[in-house]
């Protein structure tokens, strides 16, 4: 880790699909990221530039649940720069070269290219075996749950504390929006819930927070996991400490 953070900066690697990938989910976590002094890069599996779910940018009828403006003034402001307009490959991640991976959710359908990436998958698999951090939040909290580690056939949260979408939420957002969206709220028949309840294992927990109206994400070791975008300004600023609480235990 050492030789990577010479310059004094942590390195955090942000895979995205190449289409609808969350806005806030992604923006401003790369927004507190880079204010607390990291250096991201990012991911897609052959290294098209990204586009968040365009219908989160605006409100309107065929536009429910739209982020927040200082999410599309974050998101905004990332495109800009030369790391979103230069990605990596999902192959191209090595876990040796990044102090941290951050995996951001989504709702609608491009977010399949990524969830359900083996390449990705395994990338995981590296940063866990490598001790370095791993957050993720909402749906991006598909990917470490369906990374099996070869060593054990289980997932890599196996026997962890996480949280995620939570069913509750799920359903809330698909019965909010069906008629104007259809079933874009539901990007798997299975609820999000469902599948990282089945990864944690009977040593493991989900946990859902006691209420949706209050910021709540977990923290298990090197996990952090949060449940959809009200959970990101904590989510963020928490992945930032971590690294930093990290950086003095190893220096």
């Amino acid at each position: 880790m050492r030789e990577f953070m010479a310059d004094g900066k942590h390195r955090v690697v942000m895979p995205l699909p190449d289409n609808d990938f969350d806005t806030t989910e992604a923006a401003v976590s790369w927004k507190a990221f880079v204010e607390g002094g990291c250096e991201v890069t990012f991911a897609t599996e052959h290294g098209r530039v990204a586009a968040c779910d365009q219908r989160l940018l605006s409100s309107g009828w065929f536009h429910p649940l739209p982020a927040q403006e200082e999410a599309v003034l974050a998101y905004n402001e990332m495109i800009q720069t030369a790391a979103f307009s230069s990605p990596i490959t999902y192959r191209a991640i090595e876990a040796d070269d990044f102090d941290a991976i951050h995996l951001s959710g989504g709702h609608a359908k491009g977010m399949r290219q990524y969830l359900d990436s083996a390449v990705l998958q395994q990338k995981v698999v590296d940063f866990v075996r490598a001790e370095k951090l791993v957050g993720a939040v909402c749906h991006g909290v598909l990917v470490p749950a369906r990374a099996i580690d070869p060593a054990t056939g289980k997932s890599v949260l196996d026997g962890h504390r996480v949280t995620t979408l939570t069913k509750p939420l799920e359903k809330w957002a698909f019965r909010t929006t069906v008629l104007r969206v259809g079933r874009r709220y539901r990007t798997y028949w299975k609820y999000t819930e469902t599948e990282v309840r089945a990864a944690v294992g009977t040593t493991g927990a989900m946990l859902r927070g006691e209420t949706v109206e209050s910021p709540f994400i977990v923290q298990d070791g090197r996990f952090l996991t949060g449940r959809y975008p009200l959970d990101v300004a904590l989510y963020a600023e928490t992945f930032v400490r971590m690294l930093a609480d990290a950086h003095h235990r190893d220096a």
